[in-house]
C-alpha cells in the first residue's frame, strides 16, 4: 500500500488521539479498586482493560471501517485494507490494579505487514510518546531519542521481572547483564521501553512478549534511534520476548546474551 508523509501525520495523530482517549477511561479506574478477574495465564484483566478496549474499537470501525483490528481482551477482527491496528488497552495491569503509576495504553499501526506507528500512552504521568516510520519520535510533542550511552557500565538497565528470566531461560545473560549495568531497576512492562526510547534508560528485557506488547514500541524505539528486538537480536514484534536498546550498546549486549544461549545449549 502506497502511504504518503500527510496521510502518516494523520494516522499518527489518530493513534495519539485513540491512546490519549483509552488512557482518559482507565484513569477513571485507577486506585480505585475496580472489579478485576484473573485469566488462564494467571494475569489479571479489570473492567478498565475491557472498557478501553470496547472504545478503541469502536473508535478505529467507526473512522476506518476497513481496516482491522487485533486486541489484547477481544482477539482479531479482520480488515480488507492492508492496514491493522493493534493495540493493548492496559499494559502493566499488575501495576494498575496496584495503583503503581507505570501502566500504558498501547496502540500500534501495521500496514502490509510493517508496524509503521506508534503511540504509548503513560495516563497516570501524563506522558505520551509517539512515532511514524521516517518522520521521528516524539515524547509529550517534542523530539525523543535514545541516549548516547556507550558503554554498558555507564548505563541503566531494565526489566520487567528479572526472576522471569531465569524462569523462561534467559537467566545467565540478564545475571551478566546485571553484573555489567552500572544499575538496574524493575521498571517494567511498556515504561521501560518508553524510558529508552527518550533517553533516561539505555536497555530494556522483556522475557516473555505478546503481538499487542510489542507492536506499538518496535517504531517507537527505532524512530527514536534504538533497537527493538527478540532475544535472537531479531527485528520483530512476533518473537514472544524483546530487548531494546538505545543502539550504541546493541553489539555488546546481544553479544552477552548470545554467548549465555550458547553456553547453555552445550551444557
Amino acid at each position: 500500500m502506497s502511504i504518503d508523509k500527510t496521510e502518516l501525520r494523520e494516522l499518527v495523530d489518530f493513534a495519539v488521539g485513540l491512546a490519549r482517549s483509552a488512557g482518559e477511561i482507565t484513569l477513571k479506574y485507577f486506585r480505585r479498586a475496580p472489579e478485576t478477574f484473573t485469566k488462564s495465564d494467571g494475569s489479571f484483566v479489570t473492567i478498565a482493560d475491557r472498557e478501553a478496549e470496547a472504545y478503541l474499537r469502536r473508535a478505529i470501525t467507526a473512522r476506518y471501517p476497513d481496516d482491522g483490528i487485533f486486541g489484547e481482551e477481544e482477539g482479531e477482527s479482520k480488515g480488507s485494507s492492508g492496514r491493522r491496528w493493534i493495540v493493548d488497552p492496559i499494559d502493566g495491569t499488575f501495576s494498575f490494579v496496584h495503583g503503581v503509576p507505570l501502566y500504558g495504553v498501547l496502540v500500534g499501526l501495521e500496514i502490509d505487514g510493517e508496524m509503521r506507528v506508534g503511540a504509548v500512552n503513560i495516563p497516570a504521568l501524563d506522558e505520551i510518546v509517539y512515532a511514524a516510520k521516517e518522520l521521528g519520535c516524539f515524547f509529550n510533542g517534542k523530539p525523543a531519542s535514545v541516549s548516547s550511552t556507550a558503554m554498558l557500565e555507564e548505563s541503566l538497565l531494565l526489566s520487567t521481572d528479572f526472576q522471569a528470566c531465569i524462569e523462561y531461560g534467559f537467566g545467565k545473560a540478564a545475571d551478566e547483564l546485571q553484573r555489567r549495568a552500572k544499575a538496574n531497576r524493575s521498571w517494567g512492562d511498556c515504561y521501560g521501553h518508553v524510558l529508552v526510547a527518550t533517553g533516561r534508560a539505555e536497555v530494556m528485557l522483556d522475557p516473555v512478549m505478546n503481538l499487542w506488547d510489542c507492536a506499538a514500541l518496535l517504531p517507537i524505539i527505532e524512530e527514536a534511534g534504538g533497537t527493538f528486538t527478540n532475544w535472537r537480536g531479531e527485528r520483530t514484534v512476533k518473537g514472544g520476548n524483546a530487548i531494546a536498546t538505545n543502539g550504541v550498546l546493541f553489539d555488546e549486549v546481544m553479544g552477552i546474551v548470545l554467548s549465555a544461549e550458547l553456553q547453555n545449549r552445550e551444557r
